[in-house]
């Protein structure tokens, strides 16, 4: 297990340095794309550039606290916990795919997600094989999807904070 847990904070900023990038010039790019999709408005209406990289930030933070926890304490509970990130990220890489089919569009996020999903599909089939699944580390795994889901909804608080934060502040 120690062999593939430095790759999860690996993968997770690779893919994530795409959306920081990408976005502001999507969105520039494509005007009319909170008219056409209004769930897409209201996670990313008042982005700013910065909000993401913030948002980024935060979430970056369990990914690497997690997998250096792991790596450095060999415990079925951290594995079990970094197990429930692996999956939520890879499940993550599959959200962005649906999207950009569901618009039609490229979204800054679908190349890494391409190149992400199945490198982490075998990640998850490698690291299964190392995991005891009894009771204990099974409801771990099942406790850490939602919790980085709620995690994922606080990054998209704190991003849309920012940047009402800055949008209210004048540049000179």
């Amino acid at each position: 297990m120690k062999e593939y847990v430095l790759l999860l904070p690996l993968i997770f900023i690779f893919h994530d340095m795409e959306e920081i990038i990408g976005f502001g010039w999507f969105f520039r790019n494509n005007p009319g794309i909170f008219e056409r999709f209004p769930p897409i408005a209201k996670v990313y209406r008042g982005f700013t550039t910065e909000g993401m990289a913030l948002a980024v930030y935060e979430e970056f933070i369990p990914f690497f606290g997690i997998s250096i926890l792991a790596y450095f304490i060999q415990n079925a509970i951290l594995n079990a916990v970094w197990f429930g990130l692996l999956i939520s990220l890879t499940g993550h890489f599959a959200v962005h795919i649906g999207q950009s089919l569901y618009i039609r569009k490229y979204i800054p996020s679908l190349i890494t997600s391409v190149i992400c999903l199945p490198l982490c599909i075998l990640l998850i089939k490698q690291s299964a094989e190392c995991i005891s699944f009894d009771i204990a580390t099974s409801a771990v795994i099942a406790a850490s999807i939602p919790l980085m889901v709620a995690n994922l909804k606080f990054a998209h608080w704190l991003m849309h904070r920012y940047g009402k934060k800055l949008a209210g502040t004048k540049l000179t």
